[in-house]
């Protein structure tokens, strides 16, 4: 297996959540600045209408990311104004739930209780969706929420923006260079951040804690990313006349790469 199991900042428990709320807001602003949502949006968007789905409950949602805009997407391009989104965490903030379930969207809610990916036995029904975040889990853990998600009979999307394609050697000998080019885009792209907080502005124009902790967390999510080789070795075993899976390659409108994805679906749905 390629992947290695490095840390990130947002892993560790210690870390402040609003911390790790300020750099997942970089992250929204990075994913679409490189197009990551209009190309998600496709993607669920054609799931949701192969498989006869009305409803997303995305796994790991942690501050928010791109779902909400996606779902925007979908209602807006794709004519699917009766698809709701449910985010869900194994370790809900509070506030960030707050922030959702007091919106008037109705369409979109923050589930109060812990929603663990590698149970999703009591899940809601609908499509699951991991966006950016399978990476963090270590094999076994990953393994199980692939046997979680078939043994369930839940359809499950799992995307990753970026591709582990760098020979490790060569990841560790640009690495200097890469933190600091990724610091110096952390001060271009905060403006940018929606909602922009005193913290999030303090932070990283005065004491830069989060242009270190991002461009750490940045470059350490590369070689932990699973290649599509890789989901072969996870999901050896896997697979059955009532459930399959399939993985690739997604491409923007311009046929340029943008990340990988895994999609597990109940044949009887399709």
């Amino acid at each position: 297996m390629k992947r290695i199991q490095l840390f990130e900042f947002e892993d560790l428990h210690w870390f402040p959540s609003w911390l790790r709320a300020d750099m997942t807001k970089l992250i929204v602003v990075l994913q679409k600045m490189m197009g990551v949502t209009s190309v998600l949006s496709k993607l669920i968007a054609d799931i949701l209408i192969k498989n006869k789905i009305r409803h997303i409950v995305d796994l790991g949602s942690g501050a928010g990311g791109v779902m909400p805009d996606v779902l925007r997407n979908i209602h807006q391009d794709y004519g699917l104004e009766e698809v709701d989104l449910t985010m869900s965490d194994q370790y809900p903030d509070r506030k960030v739930i707050a922030s959702f379930n007091m919106m008037a969207d109705n369409c979109i809610r923050y589930a109060e209780k812990p929603l663990d990916a590698t149970n999703l036995r009591n899940a809601p029904d609908g499509l699951k969706t991991m966006v950016n975040c399978f990476h963090h889990m270590p094999p076994k853990q990953a393994i199980s929420i692939l046997k979680s998600a078939e043994s369930n009979n839940q359809p499950l999307l799992i995307y990753e923006i970026a591709e582990n394609n760098i020979p490790l050697l060569i990841w560790w000998l640009l690495l200097p260079l890469s933190l600091v080019i990724l610091m110096i885009m952390v001060l271009f792209m905060t403006p940018f951040v929606k909602p922009l907080t005193w913290k999030q502005l303090f932070f990283t124009y005065v004491i830069p804690i989060i242009p270190i902790c991002y461009a750490w967390d940045g470059q350490a999510s590369l070689p932990r990313m699973y290649t599509l080789k890789d989901m072969d070795i996870l999901l050896e075993g896997l697979g059955s006349k009532r459930y399959r899976w399939e993985k690739g390659i997604v491409k923007k409108s311009n046929n340029k790469k943008l990340g990988t994805f895994v999609l597990g679906v109940p044949i009887q749905i399709a």
